[in-house]
């Protein structure tokens, strides 16, 4: 008798469970129609201001040193003042950036701490900002955070947090291949994580992409553009840095149902399967001998 009412049991949850199962897959598959019915609501599609950022690799490309930009104590400085005499790492950034940007200083950063390589000696670092509103105090304190970070003596002397005016920023941005985009909604700027490594005459030696760097290749790199030479065209693995929100649209709204009756029919199919096991387990109890 236990047994048969056990495999009862047994038998009607693996019927709930089926069943929930079937309403799941129904209702995802209505939604999935919904969405291919919708063109807004196709998945995978890159939202408009991303289709304006990316690299474009320009190898032995001059970067314009009579650029003017702000150094960290606001002070107008020449591009060129960071150029002539040793390999240059280039990083274009924006200092409020809440996502990429900060993964790319921090790669940056610790890919250095790894070479017996020192900023200020062998190579310099120059930081630009692509938001021609970021001041020259948040440069101050970027610099002050990942000089600190890096903690070897004369990193300060080699690491340069700069500011500038967009027109400015903008020839920079082109020269290195780095295309960018402003949300004025969110205030955001999408953009794709590189660095450049340059000779001492300001020309492209090299691009790395992603969010960190290993130590042979950025070693080589700086050796090669030490020595004027140029590299080959990498592969491109973009990482894009810019939010963009589905759930303030259609998309994001179908979603945020499926999950929300996902949940609910989880919850369901559990209290369910705890009701008919508990029910199997109370009649299964043997009967006391008076």
């Amino acid at each position: 008798m236990f047994l048969a009412r056990k495999l009862g049991a047994t038998h009607t949850l693996f019927a709930v469970f089926s069943a929930t199962v079937f309403i799941a897959l129904a209702f995802a598959s209505n939604a999935s129609a919904q969405l291919a019915s919708d063109p807004m609501q196709s998945v995978g599609v890159r939202p408009e201001l991303l289709k304006q950022a990316g690299i474009d690799q320009k190898l032995n490309s001059q970067i314009p040193l009579d650029l003017q930009f702000r150094d960290e104590t606001g002070q107008a400085v020449q591009l060129g003042d960071y150029f002539g005499q040793k390999p240059v790492i280039l990083t274009l950034v924006y200092y409020n950036c809440p996502m990429l940007c900060t993964q790319v200083l921090n790669g940056v950063e610790s890919g250095l701490k790894e070479l017996p390589m020192d900023i200020g000696k062998e190579f310099d670092v120059v930081t630009v900002s692509i938001d021609p509103t970021d001041s020259h105090v948040l440069a101050t304190v970027k610099k002050e955070m990942y000089t600190g970070m890096y903690g070897r003596p004369g990193a300060a002397r080699g690491w340069h947090f700069l500011t500038g005016d967009g027109p400015q920023i903008k020839k920079l941005a082109d020269a290195a291949g780095f295309r960018y985009a402003y949300d004025p909604e969110s205030k955001q700027f999408a953009h794709a994580s590189a660095i450049m490594v340059l000779t001492p005459e300001g020309k492209i030696s090299r691009y790395f992409y992603g969010i960190q760097y290993p130590k042979r290749e950025l070693r080589l790199g700086l050796v090669e553009a030490s020595e004027g030479k140029i590299g080959s065209p990498v592969d491109q693995v973009l990482l894009f840095c810019y939010h963009y929100d589905p759930s303030t649209g259609k998309y994001g709204l179908l979603i945020s149902h499926i999950i929300q009756a996902g949940g609910a029919l989880t919850a369901l199919l559990i209290g369910v399967g705890v009701l008919f096991l508990f029910r199997s387990e109370h009649y299964a109890l043997p009967e006391k001998k008076a």
